[in-house]
């Protein structure tokens, strides 16, 4: 799926620690933007790539919560005829902030992601969407998106358990709680 004529975008949050993990071939660009944690950027830098490279196909990695914040940028991508592929990490909440500190804001109310999006595209481009839950369904959405699709922007929506949490975003979240809780430095 990825090689030089790719890119990939990893938003904030876990996608950005599960990306690190990416063996990226040769030329596959990727872009992260962790510094100020910004949940949300990613969409509109995937836009915004894609339109900037258009020897490149955007792989583009978001949680729901992030995507929440600027969903409406697909529409561009629609309008603009890109080819994108978004994968959407449904698990109910912003676990980024969960493992900083969590609470009951951490948990965002669910759309109908697939739904919203061919709501959006409202037949007009080429776009299509379907929701994921077991491995091979994930195989089968990448096949269809790498293949038949690949002239589409494709919309795929990965759900998953809201404690579905990489190693090492629960090492980050600790240490971001901890820095946060301690008492001011009395300068």
């Amino acid at each position: 799926m990825l090689s030089s004529s790719t890119a990939v975008i990893a938003e904030t949050g876990d996608s950005w620690f599960n990306c690190q993990k990416l063996k990226l071939p040769e030329g596959c660009g990727y872009e992260f933007q962790m510094q100020y944690g910004s949940i949300g950027w990613s969409v509109g830098a995937t836009l915004g790539y894609a339109q900037a490279a258009k020897d490149k196909r955007i792989i583009a990695c978001i949680g729901d919560g992030s995507f929440q914040v600027t969903a409406q940028d697909v529409s561009t991508m629609i309008s603009c005829g890109q080819n994108t592929i978004i994968f959407l990490i449904n698990n109910g909440g912003y676990t980024i902030e969960v493992e900083i500190h969590d609470g009951p804001y951490n948990v965002i109310k669910n759309w109908n992601y697939t739904g919203l999006v061919d709501a959006i595209h409202n037949g007009e481009g080429n776009c299509w969407t379907t929701k994921v839950r077991y491995e091979e369904e994930l195989k089968e959405a990448i096949e269809t998106a790498t293949g038949e699709k690949k002239d589409c922007l494709c919309f795929i929506e990965v759900i998953v358990h809201k404690d579905d949490t990489s190693k090492e975003l629960l090492e980050w979240g600790s240490r971001v709680s901890n820095a946060n809780s301690r008492p001011p430095n009395p300068q």
